[in-house]
Protein backbone atom coordinates (compact mmCIF):
# COMPACT_ATOMS: atom_id res chain seq x y z
CA UNK A 1 0.00 0.00 0.00
CA UNK A 2 2.92 2.16 0.69
CA UNK A 3 4.06 1.84 -3.00
CA UNK A 4 1.35 2.40 -4.48
CA UNK A 5 0.11 5.59 -2.44
CA UNK A 6 3.87 6.69 -3.47
CA UNK A 7 3.40 6.47 -6.89
CA UNK A 8 -0.48 7.67 -6.86
CA UNK A 9 1.64 10.87 -5.45
CA UNK A 10 4.05 10.80 -8.05
CA UNK A 11 1.43 10.33 -10.78
CA UNK A 12 -1.09 13.10 -9.53
CA UNK A 13 0.86 15.24 -12.80
CA UNK A 14 0.03 12.60 -15.32
CA UNK A 15 -3.98 13.13 -14.83
CA UNK A 16 -6.86 16.18 -14.98
CA UNK A 17 -9.48 14.71 -13.02
CA UNK A 18 -12.55 15.77 -14.29
CA UNK A 19 -15.70 16.38 -11.68
CA UNK A 20 -18.98 14.29 -12.14
CA UNK A 21 -21.06 15.43 -14.99
CA UNK A 22 -17.71 17.44 -17.35
CA UNK A 23 -17.76 16.22 -20.36
CA UNK A 24 -14.41 14.42 -21.92
CA UNK A 25 -13.00 16.69 -24.26
CA UNK A 26 -13.65 15.79 -28.36
CA UNK A 27 -11.32 13.48 -29.36
CA UNK A 28 -10.52 11.88 -26.53
CA UNK A 29 -10.06 8.33 -26.51
CA UNK A 30 -11.24 5.47 -23.28
CA UNK A 31 -7.71 3.73 -22.08
CA UNK A 32 -7.27 2.17 -19.46
CA UNK A 33 -4.02 1.00 -16.61
CA UNK A 34 -2.76 -1.79 -14.40
CA UNK A 35 -0.41 -1.52 -11.68
CA UNK A 36 2.95 -3.48 -11.47
CA UNK A 37 4.83 -4.89 -8.48
CA UNK A 38 8.27 -5.65 -7.95
CA UNK A 39 10.93 -6.07 -5.29
CA UNK A 40 14.00 -4.17 -5.11
CA UNK A 41 17.65 -5.58 -4.64
CA UNK A 42 17.31 -3.66 -1.63
CA UNK A 43 13.77 -5.79 -0.72
CA UNK A 44 11.90 -1.75 -0.78
CA UNK A 45 8.49 -2.52 -2.44
CA UNK A 46 8.07 -0.86 -5.42
CA UNK A 47 4.83 0.06 -7.56
CA UNK A 48 4.10 1.42 -11.28
CA UNK A 49 1.29 2.38 -12.72
CA UNK A 50 1.54 1.68 -16.60
CA UNK A 51 -0.93 2.48 -19.21
CA UNK A 52 -2.17 -0.59 -21.36
CA UNK A 53 -0.31 1.14 -24.81
CA UNK A 54 -1.21 -2.75 -26.43
CA UNK A 55 -4.98 -2.06 -26.41
CA UNK A 56 -4.94 1.08 -27.96
CA UNK A 57 -4.46 1.52 -31.84
CA UNK A 58 -0.55 2.15 -33.27
CA UNK A 59 -0.17 6.35 -34.09
CA UNK A 60 0.42 7.16 -37.29
CA UNK A 61 3.52 9.12 -36.63
CA UNK A 62 6.91 7.60 -35.33
CA UNK A 63 7.74 6.80 -32.21
CA UNK A 64 11.53 6.00 -32.45
CA UNK A 65 13.76 7.39 -29.53
CA UNK A 66 17.24 7.29 -29.84
CA UNK A 67 19.84 6.72 -27.22
CA UNK A 68 23.71 8.20 -27.29
CA UNK A 69 25.76 5.19 -28.28
CA UNK A 70 28.57 3.60 -26.10
CA UNK A 71 31.39 4.65 -29.12
CA UNK A 72 29.84 8.61 -28.41
CA UNK A 73 30.68 7.80 -24.81
CA UNK A 74 34.01 6.77 -25.00
CA UNK A 75 34.74 9.59 -27.80
CA UNK A 76 33.25 12.40 -24.47
CA UNK A 77 35.50 11.15 -22.46
CA UNK A 78 38.57 10.64 -24.35
CA UNK A 79 38.05 14.83 -25.00
CA UNK A 80 37.28 15.64 -21.61
CA UNK A 81 40.53 13.76 -20.58
CA UNK A 82 42.75 15.19 -23.36
CA UNK A 83 41.17 18.98 -22.83
CA UNK A 84 41.04 18.37 -18.52
CA UNK A 85 37.18 19.14 -19.01
CA UNK A 86 35.53 18.01 -15.62
CA UNK A 87 32.11 15.80 -16.16
CA UNK A 88 29.45 15.54 -14.14
CA UNK A 89 26.30 13.02 -14.01
CA UNK A 90 22.49 13.12 -13.59
CA UNK A 91 19.29 11.33 -13.43
CA UNK A 92 16.40 13.10 -14.46
CA UNK A 93 13.60 12.05 -12.08
CA UNK A 94 9.97 10.17 -12.88
CA UNK A 95 11.59 12.03 -16.32
CA UNK A 96 8.24 10.05 -19.07
CA UNK A 97 6.36 12.41 -16.48
CA UNK A 98 7.76 15.70 -17.03
CA UNK A 99 6.71 15.18 -20.84
CA UNK A 100 3.24 16.26 -22.16
CA UNK A 101 0.99 13.34 -23.52
CA UNK A 102 0.10 13.53 -27.33
CA UNK A 103 -1.76 11.01 -27.28
CA UNK A 104 -5.43 11.68 -26.34
CA UNK A 105 -6.60 9.52 -23.81
CA UNK A 106 -8.80 8.94 -20.47
CA UNK A 107 -8.85 6.75 -18.38
CA UNK A 108 -11.81 6.36 -15.47
CA UNK A 109 -10.25 6.15 -12.18
CA UNK A 110 -10.20 3.01 -9.85
CA UNK A 111 -9.48 2.48 -6.30
CA UNK A 112 -5.16 3.31 -6.47
CA UNK A 113 -6.60 7.32 -7.92
CA UNK A 114 -8.34 7.60 -4.19
CA UNK A 115 -11.73 6.40 -3.21
CA UNK A 116 -12.86 10.51 -3.87
CA UNK A 117 -11.73 10.14 -7.15
CA UNK A 118 -13.36 6.54 -8.08
CA UNK A 119 -15.76 6.27 -11.39
CA UNK A 120 -14.44 9.77 -11.93
CA UNK A 121 -12.89 10.15 -16.18
CA UNK A 122 -9.45 11.41 -16.09
CA UNK A 123 -7.59 13.03 -18.76
CA UNK A 124 -3.93 11.87 -19.19
CA UNK A 125 -1.94 15.05 -20.04
CA UNK A 126 1.58 13.29 -19.58
CA UNK A 127 3.32 10.69 -21.05
CA UNK A 128 3.07 7.39 -19.16
CA UNK A 129 5.21 4.19 -19.10
CA UNK A 130 3.30 1.48 -21.08
CA UNK A 131 2.19 4.26 -23.87
CA UNK A 132 3.08 4.27 -27.11
CA UNK A 133 3.67 7.16 -27.83
CA UNK A 134 5.65 8.04 -24.49
CA UNK A 135 8.99 7.37 -25.33
CA UNK A 136 8.93 9.29 -28.32
CA UNK A 137 7.21 12.45 -26.12
CA UNK A 138 9.91 12.28 -23.53
CA UNK A 139 12.68 12.64 -26.57
CA UNK A 140 10.78 15.31 -28.25
CA UNK A 141 10.36 17.20 -24.97
CA UNK A 142 14.42 16.73 -23.96
CA UNK A 143 15.17 17.47 -27.57
CA UNK A 144 13.38 21.05 -27.33
CA UNK A 145 14.70 21.65 -23.70
CA UNK A 146 18.36 21.03 -25.44
CA UNK A 147 17.46 23.23 -28.12
CA UNK A 148 16.45 26.37 -26.05
CA UNK A 149 19.89 26.38 -24.12
CA UNK A 150 21.81 26.87 -27.32
CA UNK A 151 22.68 22.97 -28.33
CA UNK A 152 23.05 21.49 -31.31
CA UNK A 153 22.36 18.06 -32.20
CA UNK A 154 25.57 15.98 -33.24
CA UNK A 155 24.90 14.76 -36.87
CA UNK A 156 26.77 11.78 -36.16
CA UNK A 157 25.19 10.96 -33.12
CA UNK A 158 21.50 12.96 -32.56
CA UNK A 159 21.87 12.33 -28.45
CA UNK A 160 25.13 14.21 -28.39
CA UNK A 161 24.25 17.96 -27.71
CA UNK A 162 26.89 20.29 -28.48
CA UNK A 163 27.34 23.95 -27.70
CA UNK A 164 30.36 26.58 -28.16
CA UNK A 165 31.58 28.91 -25.43
CA UNK A 166 34.75 29.74 -23.88
CA UNK A 167 36.83 28.78 -20.88
CA UNK A 168 37.27 30.65 -17.88
CA UNK A 169 41.01 31.46 -19.14
CA UNK A 170 39.38 32.77 -22.75
CA UNK A 171 39.98 30.03 -24.65
CA UNK A 172 37.34 28.82 -27.30
CA UNK A 173 35.83 25.52 -26.60
CA UNK A 174 32.72 22.76 -26.85
CA UNK A 175 30.22 21.86 -24.11
CA UNK A 176 28.86 18.56 -24.62
CA UNK A 177 25.39 16.72 -22.96
CA UNK A 178 25.01 13.20 -24.04
CA UNK A 179 21.59 11.79 -23.23
CA UNK A 180 20.71 8.12 -22.54
CA UNK A 181 16.71 8.86 -21.71
CA UNK A 182 16.83 10.13 -18.30
CA UNK A 183 20.69 9.48 -17.67
CA UNK A 184 22.60 12.55 -18.04
CA UNK A 185 26.21 13.54 -18.98
CA UNK A 186 27.70 17.37 -18.53
CA UNK A 187 31.22 17.26 -20.14
CA UNK A 188 31.99 21.20 -19.28
CA UNK A 189 33.53 23.76 -17.38
CA UNK A 190 31.47 23.88 -14.01
CA UNK A 191 29.16 21.11 -15.10
CA UNK A 192 27.21 21.04 -11.51
CA UNK A 193 26.07 24.29 -12.01
CA UNK A 194 24.87 23.52 -15.56
CA UNK A 195 22.95 20.71 -14.06
CA UNK A 196 21.48 22.50 -11.23
CA UNK A 197 21.12 26.12 -13.25
CA UNK A 198 19.84 25.54 -16.58
CA UNK A 199 18.76 21.94 -16.98
CA UNK A 200 17.51 21.64 -13.07
CA UNK A 201 14.82 25.04 -14.06
CA UNK A 202 13.47 22.40 -16.46
CA UNK A 203 14.03 18.90 -15.41
CA UNK A 204 13.32 17.78 -11.24
CA UNK A 205 16.17 15.72 -11.14
CA UNK A 206 17.62 13.22 -8.43
CA UNK A 207 19.83 14.92 -6.10
CA UNK A 208 21.80 11.56 -5.25
CA UNK A 209 22.68 11.54 -8.63
CA UNK A 210 24.16 14.43 -9.32
CA UNK A 211 28.19 13.96 -9.36
CA UNK A 212 30.95 12.66 -10.95
CA UNK A 213 30.14 9.56 -12.93
CA UNK A 214 30.56 6.26 -11.33
CA UNK A 215 28.53 4.15 -13.87
CA UNK A 216 26.69 5.08 -16.97
CA UNK A 217 25.19 2.65 -19.84
CA UNK A 218 25.81 -0.18 -17.38
CA UNK A 219 29.67 0.61 -17.10
CA UNK A 220 31.96 1.13 -14.57
CA UNK A 221 33.22 4.92 -14.96
CA UNK A 222 36.27 5.78 -13.23
CA UNK A 223 39.20 8.42 -13.29
CA UNK A 224 42.40 6.56 -13.68
CA UNK A 225 46.26 8.03 -13.63
CA UNK A 226 47.91 5.96 -16.56
CA UNK A 227 51.73 5.28 -15.40
CA UNK A 228 53.19 8.13 -17.36
CA UNK A 229 51.12 10.99 -14.58
CA UNK A 230 48.40 11.20 -17.34
CA UNK A 231 44.59 10.98 -16.53
CA UNK A 232 41.92 9.85 -18.28
CA UNK A 233 38.59 7.92 -17.91
CA UNK A 234 37.76 4.37 -17.74
CA UNK A 235 35.11 2.51 -19.09
CA UNK A 236 34.49 -0.97 -18.37
CA UNK A 237 31.71 -3.40 -18.48
CA UNK A 238 33.15 -5.81 -15.70
CA UNK A 239 31.77 -4.63 -12.66
CA UNK A 240 28.31 -5.21 -14.79
CA UNK A 241 29.12 -9.06 -16.25
CA UNK A 242 30.45 -9.88 -12.74
CA UNK A 243 27.24 -9.01 -11.26
CA UNK A 244 25.25 -10.18 -13.56
CA UNK A 245 27.17 -13.59 -13.30
CA UNK A 246 26.34 -13.34 -9.54
CA UNK A 247 22.93 -12.68 -9.87
CA UNK A 248 22.33 -15.84 -12.11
Amino acid sequence: MDAINREMENLRVAFDVLEDGAKIPVGCHKASGHLVFDVRMTLERKARWVKDGHKSPEPEWSTFAGVVSRESVRIALSYAALNDIPICACDIQNAYLQAPSSEKHYVVCGPEFGLENVGKHAIIVRALYGGKSSVADYWRHVRSAMEEMGFSSCKADPDVWIRPALKSNGVEYYQYVLLYTDDILAIMEEPEKFLREELGKRFTLKEKSIGPPEQYLGNKVSLVTLENGVKCWSFSSSQHVQAAVKNV
